[in-house]
């Protein structure tokens, strides 16, 4: 027998716990997905991210961002296995990930206080839609539970644009932060600046360009698209503002390659939409082309985490 719970229930049945948000995107071509989990404290997600590393399963690899815990998967099913930590401190993992039409069913294993984690904290956070549970469910102490919880299933999209200022005026990175808070649907998670070459004689200032992600529903995709292009067509000052769209979870190396190379070379517009071809990247002319150069390679560094804010220079002095 089961139990199903909507969050609310879980509250009730639990008491208030403290996560912040629960979203989870997958990749189902490249057959991985990506769960981010926001909490209200740091100790908890380090907490997390060691016991969910150590358990294996479904997870590939864990990051901590503050208070966010950011966890790599297969699509797919693989055996929890705490080891020897467990019978003095308990643990927790994610035993499978499985795409259920447009939602996605995650299963978690608990045990010991590690089970409240999963068993009454995730549950109930924002995104949730249900959990189920075994009839007879109980937490936390010496108990082991396994619990189903079932989120809406999302896609990552990544927007990237290039030249949307002058000499005078604008901020590429201000625009695109106040694009976000005022998007109408989807999930912002990351927000990234790109330095390119500052040598390009056409540059502004710094020479560089800005991505935005998000998480959103396939169905909301186009909404999204819209209100990004609308938005940056509006607040613009320039007259070659180019944005490039990316959706998935794995930037193809075709696309990486060519970042590292904006950030030495001075590359043409039509270096900028090959690479877009061969990477499946969708190229907007706002205003104008000559911000696909930048905007394609705001794509290609953005999961290179603090490299994309560097010259080549300072990759090499800390590498």
């Amino acid at each position: 027998m089961t139990n199903i719970m909507t969050p609310g229930e879980v509250t009730k049945r639990f008491g208030k716990m403290f996560c912040q948000g629960v979203y989870t995107m997958v990749d189902e071509k490249s057959g991985v997905a990506t769960i981010i989990e926001h909490c209200m404290a740091k100790g908890p997600v380090e907490w997390d991210a060691v016991n969910r590393k150590r358990a294996g399963g479904a997870i590939e690899d864990v990051r901590v961002e503050g208070t966010t815990l950011i966890m790599d998967t297969i699509i797919g099913e693989r055996e929890v296995r705490f080891g020897p930590a467990a019978k003095d401190v308990g643990g927790q993992g994610l035993k499978s990930l499985k795409v259920e039409g447009d939602n996605v069913r995650t299963t978690w294993v608990g045990l010991a206080g590690a089970s409240v984690g999963v068993g009454a904290c995730l549950p109930q956070g924002p995104g949730t839609i249900e959990a189920v549970y075994p009839d007879d469910v109980k937490i936390g102490g010496a108990h082991r539970v396994e619990v189903s919880i079932v989120t809406p299933k999302m896609v990552r999209v990544i927007y990237a644009v290039d030249d949307t200022d002058t000499k005078e005026k604008g901020a590429s990175w201000v625009l695109m932060l106040q694009m976000v808070k005022s998007a109408p649907v989807g999930h912002y998670i990351e927000h990234k600046i790109i330095q390119l070459n500052p040598n390009v004689p056409e540059k502004t200032t710094n020479c560089c360009s800005v991505g935005v992600s998000f998480a959103v529903r396939e169905r909301d995709l186009p909404q999204l698209t819209e209100f990004v292009i609308s938005y940056i067509r509006e607040h613009t000052v320039s007259d070659n503002t180019t944005l490039a769209i990316f959706q998935g979870l794995k930037v193809p190396p075709v696309l990486q390659d060519y970042g590292m190379r904006a950030k030495r070379d001075i590359l043409k517009v039509e270096d900028a939409r090959k690479a877009a071809e061969e990477g499946g990247v969708q190229l907007v002319e706002v205003t104008g082309k000559r911000g696909t150069i930048g905007a394609v390679a705001g794509i290609g560094c953005f999961d290179m985490g603090w490299k994309a804010s560097a010259l080549p220079e300072d990759i090499q002095s800390i590498d």
